[in-house]
């Protein structure tokens, strides 16, 4: 076999791979776009706010905001939930603590069966209400964040695919340019089985 076909053989089978990297990384890109633009509109809808930070400035335990919540949502403070960063950072140290802080640990099975066992108490079967909604709400939200992580995971994916097309680009060049030099007259080597023995010292 000529070595000039042989180099121009593997340079083109590198620019398919260029193309199938670049057209996986525009497909994962998109992804993550969708992604990211459909939780940021779910999660505009539900009009949504963190605390204000004069709130956080007057943290009290058993109250609204309680300074266990600063670490996580301070950042936050006044911000509406638009990101799948803060509907986790809401849904688990916002909400979650308020539903801790209910009978029977805001869960809502529990609650509800407790409601169950005692038909006549009002009270309970108002827990049972705002229990579910607060599981609910919560539930809505790590669902968003996990969507968010998926278009992370894209980005990520996608990034790779770039950085992997430019790398054999590089290479397809080179052996492009490998090829241009290359005589036609030069025959590409085979090692003999019994020559191969001898190079790799068997």
């Amino acid at each position: 076999m000529q070595r000039k076909f042989f180099d121009m053989l593997l340079s083109v089978t590198g620019l398919v791979l260029v193309v199938a990297l670049l057209i996986g990384g525009g497909l994962l890109l998109w992804g993550a776009n969708f992604a990211n633009s459909s939780v940021r509109a779910q999660l505009a809808q539900q009009d949504i706010f963190f605390p204000t930070r004069s709130a956080f400035a007057a943290a009290q335990p058993g109250t609204e905001v309680t300074p266990a919540m600063k670490p996580y949502l301070l950042q936050y403070a006044g911000q509406q939930v638009l990101t799948g960063a803060q509907a986790e950072a809401y849904a688990n140290h916002f909400i979650a603590v308020h539903l801790s802080e209910m009978p029977y640990g805001g869960v809502y099975s529990k609650v509800s069966a407790a409601s169950r066992a005692n038909p006549t108490n009002t009270a309970l079967a108002s827990e049972v209400q705002t229990v579910f909604q607060g599981t609910t709400l919560r539930g809505l939200l790590l669902e968003a964040y996990g969507f968010s992580q998926f278009a992370l995971i894209a980005e990520w994916g996608a990034l790779s695919c770039f950085v992997g097309a430019a790398v054999m680009l590089i290479l397809v060049l080179i052996g492009f340019a490998h090829a241009r030099r290359t005589p036609v007259t030069e025959q590409l080597v085979v090692a003999t089985p019994e020559e191969a023995k001898v190079l790799i010292g068997v």
